[in-house]
């Protein structure tokens, strides 16, 4: 049998409350003996470990319901609430944000709208009243925030450098992360809007549960995004995804056949046209109906082309024209039908246009389960829930 030392004992005990953290965070209330079984840990060790995560804050017990008979047996559960989350969505229109706790309930959700053409001064202005009205609707504080996780268009390095956006000219070559660093007291992620979609797609929308999946962002601008083997994929150099570049793909300007359609009467605002066709078609315009039949033409080719060589279980159509998923799905599907050696389920998305700042919460959610809540190899420390001035956890150390 091996011999356990006393820093050997100071990181069995670091493990043991890793391993409670997770069961309390994955099964929510449970009494001790249910997390003792969980675990496999003995009951009195199960009751050192809680009473030590409810000192250092991770950890509280949960009243007894009302008119419960007898005595009741204690529960306890992860507090969520130790910490805060931001996800913000930034798209040319609009900038949205939502404040969510650390298990990713959503408490708090704003809009701000932007021209596309804005200063780069005034989009992020624009960011930063969306989060404050956040803030305030929830009744949280700036150093309550843990992480920042941002969604945008456009080719994002893993870094946080914006190296092409067609939608926000003055994203081009920005050092994004370095922006909201300075606007933000915590930690801030960076990712592109459509992977953070099919992210949302897979945890809570139409995707959930599927391993392969490809999500078609289908709005102003087009992009899709991939998970594969039940994981978000980026690609090398974080570039996967990106057909509308190709343009034998005829992406980037497929909107056009629904934004200059002839149906669309000259009085409806430029950014209400492709609502306008959509609507027009559903209701039997030839016209309306004859540009939809060339966008879903041009937006099947790119996605044969991912349906072919990546094989998925599900396709996701999502984005701003998924409200009118009743026209688009029908007829890309009997395109797909015609070239596909294995048809995959096509679906509408259940998020919509909330599909980015979902998947941002979640990507944030994600982050913190591996660099918060696992073993991380520190042989004697403990996570406390306090602020660092970042906003970020801080470390305890265990005692003996």
């Amino acid at each position: 049998m091996t011999n356990l030392r006393g820093g050997d004992l100071s990181r069995l005990r670091q493990l043991n409350s890793l391993s409670a953290l997770r069961e309390l965070r994955g099964a929510g209330p449970l009494t001790l003996s249910a997390l003792a079984e969980r675990t496999g840990l003995s009951r009195p060790s199960t009751k050192d470990v809680v009473d030590e995560l409810i000192e250092l804050g991770w950890v509280v017990e949960v009243a007894p319901t009302a008119g419960s008979m007898g005595r009741p047996a204690r529960r306890y559960r992860f507090r969520a609430d130790s910490g805060y989350l931001v996800g913000i969505d930034i798209g040319a229109h609009n900038v949205r944000a939502a404040l969510a706790d650390l298990d990713g309930e959503v408490l708090a959700e704003t809009r701000q709208p932007v021209l596309p053409e804005a200063p780069l001064a005034d989009r992020l202005a624009a960011i930063e009243r969306a989060v404050d009205g956040c803030l305030a609707l929830s009744g949280k504080r700036m150093t309550d925030l843990w992480t920042v996780a941002v969604g945008t268009n456009g080719v994002v390095t893993r870094e946080g450098h914006v190296v092409f956006s067609a939608a926000i000219p003055a994203w081009r070559g920005l050092d994004l992360a370095a922006e909201l660093r300075r606007m933000f007291p915590c930690e801030v992620l960076i990712e592109n809007d459509s992977r953070l979609a099919v992210l949302a797609e897979s945890k809570r929308g139409a995707a959930r549960g599927a391993g392969d999946v490809v999500f078609l962002h289908i709005g102003r601008r087009m992009g899709s995004a991939l998970i594969i083997d039940g994981k978000l994929h980026r690609g090398y150099g974080a570039a996967a995804g990106e057909i509308a570049m190709l343009p034998e793909a005829r992406w980037f300007d497929a909107p056009e056949h629904l934004h200059a359609c002839p149906a669309v009467p000259a009085d409806v605002p430029p950014e209400d046209a492709a609502g306008h066709t959509l609507a027009a078609a559903r209701d039997g315009d030839p016209v309306a109906l004859t540009c939809v039949e060339r966008f879903v033409d041009d937006l099947a080719v790119g996605t044969a082309a991912m349906v072919l060589l990546l094989d998925p279980e599900v396709v996701v159509l999502g984005g701003g024209f998924s409200r009118s998923a009743d026209v688009l799905l029908p007829p890309l599907r009997e395109r797909l039908e015609r070239v596909c050696m294995r048809m995959p389920e096509v679906r509408a998305s259940t998020l919509g246009e909330e599909c980015v700042v979902f998947g941002a919460i979640e990507y944030a959610v994600a982050h913190h389960d591996r660099h918060l809540f696992a073993d991380d190899g520190d042989p004697g420390a403990q996570r406390s829930p306090g602020s660092s001035g970042h906003g970020s956890p801080t470390w305890t150390r265990g005692t003996g």
